[in-house]
């Protein structure tokens, strides 16, 4: 009797632990697989590990009050960039919405060119801004925007806002 019991715990203890074994390669995979991309580091070094997606951080943002911040690593993709030195740039959060993303101390810039649609993945603080209107008109400026375009900015924009210390962008 006793061994046969001794031969189940010892045949579960080995199934166990392969499924861990499994568990294990499959977020080493996963890990591997951000490794493996290439990211330009601008900014504080950081990592992809712990980012969150772009719909979580929309989900954050609808529960935050405007004096709210949140420390938190943004995984998404870009937008726009500030064509005329970098200084600023637009991402993708879920249901069509973006987040304004400038970067802490004014100490790095990212590329004026070439950067949309690029997976990036952004470290710092989350918060909720009213931006005013000249403001607003000197973004639409830096972006490129035309004076039509500009001259239609008449009311302050309340937005989702991101001061990044650190910023990967992949290399395509």
């Amino acid at each position: 009797m006793k061994k046969i019991v001794f031969f189940f715990a010892a045949t579960a203890l080995l199934v166990a632990c392969d499924k861990k074994q499994d568990s294990n390669a499959t977020e080493t995979a996963n890990n591997t697989t951000d490794e493996k991309m290439n990211f330009q580091v601008y900014g504080d070094s950081i990592s992809a590990e712990g980012a969150i997606s772009k719909e979580e951080m929309l989900a954050k943002y609808e529960d935050m009050k405007p004096t709210d911040t949140l420390a938190v690593k943004l995984d998404s993709e870009i937008i726009a960039t500030c064509k005329k030195k970098g200084c600023w740039m637009t991402l993708k959060l879920g249901k069509d919405k973006e987040a304004f993303v400038k970067f802490k101390d004014y100490a790095f810039f990212v590329p004026k060119e070439g950067a949309e649609n690029h997976r990036t993945i952004i470290s710092g603080k989350a918060f909720i801004e009213t931006t005013p209107v000249d403001e607003l008109k000197h973004y639409a400026k830096d972006a490129g925007k035309t004076d039509a375009e500009i001259a239609a900015i008449t009311e302050p924009k309340v937005e989702y806002r991101f001061m990044a210390d650190g910023v990967l962008i992949a290399e395509n």
